[in-house]
Parts: structure tokens; sequence; C-alpha cells
């Protein structure tokens, strides 16, 4: 799988708008922002103009309007963004991170229970893969 585009904080706004809207049309994306940012029009399509210069929107011209859709999959995003946050700052250990909260208790009883919960079943699948082997 090839890179991921490098998406800023402020870019990464406008592609939460896209994924959850596509097709969405410039008016569209900045009707949306203007409400949530202290942002310009031409801030925004400033931002646009970027996110589909680095790859990760397409457009397509319907008469005056542009219209844009993600070239890079939401899932796929957030998926590198956390595994670098995780080398980044725990040198890619996810016990340490999770150490760190607990330590710092940052996580509440019910956090700590869907963990266990999560834990649970992925120990679940884990042993029924093992089983087919």
């Amino acid at each position: 799988m090839k890179p991921l585009p490098q998406i800023s904080e402020a870019e990464y706004e406008v592609m939460k708008i896209v994924w959850n809207y596509a097709p969405i049309n410039t008016n569209e994306i900045t009707e949306k922002l203007v409400r949530t940012t202290k942002w310009s029009p031409k801030t925004i399509q400033t931002l646009i103009k970027r996110l589909t210069a680095k790859g990760a929107l397409t457009y397509e011209k319907q008469g005056r309007i542009f219209v844009y859709t993600p070239l890079v999959a939401k899932d796929d995003y957030i998926g590198q963004e956390s595994r670098s946050f995780l080398k980044r700052f725990y040198n890619g250990d996810l016990t340490a991170m999770v150490c760190a909260y607990l330590d710092q208790d940052r996580l509440t009883e019910e956090e700590i229970a869907g963990l266990r919960a999560i834990l649970s079943q992925a120990g679940q699948s884990q042993k029924g893969a093992d089983s087919h082997d």
C-alpha cells in the first residue's frame, strides 16, 4: 500500500466533512466549516486545493460547481495516524500507552470495562483462528 499524504490539523477538519458527506461541493464544505471554525471561505478553499494537490481529494466539475470525493479512506488514514502516534510517543508499544493512561487515572471504569471486553473478544477470535491452522 502506498503511503498516505500528510494532512495538517486544519486539512483534517476538511477531510472529516468530505468523509461524512461525499460527494459534496465547495459551497457545502464551506457552509459546514464556517459554522464550526473561524475560517474565512477563502481559507477553506485554500485547504480544499491543498488536499486535492496532495491526492487526498478528487473532484468532478458539474457546470460551475466542483464536487469533491475522498481518495483517502478514513479508516486507512486514522490507522496510519494511530500507528504514527504510538510509534512517536510510545516507541510502538501499545501496552506502554495503556499503562501511561492507567497510571495517570485517565481511563474511566467504563473505558476499562470496554477495553476488557474488546481484549476478551480479540482473545476468543484468536483462539478460533489458531484452531483452524
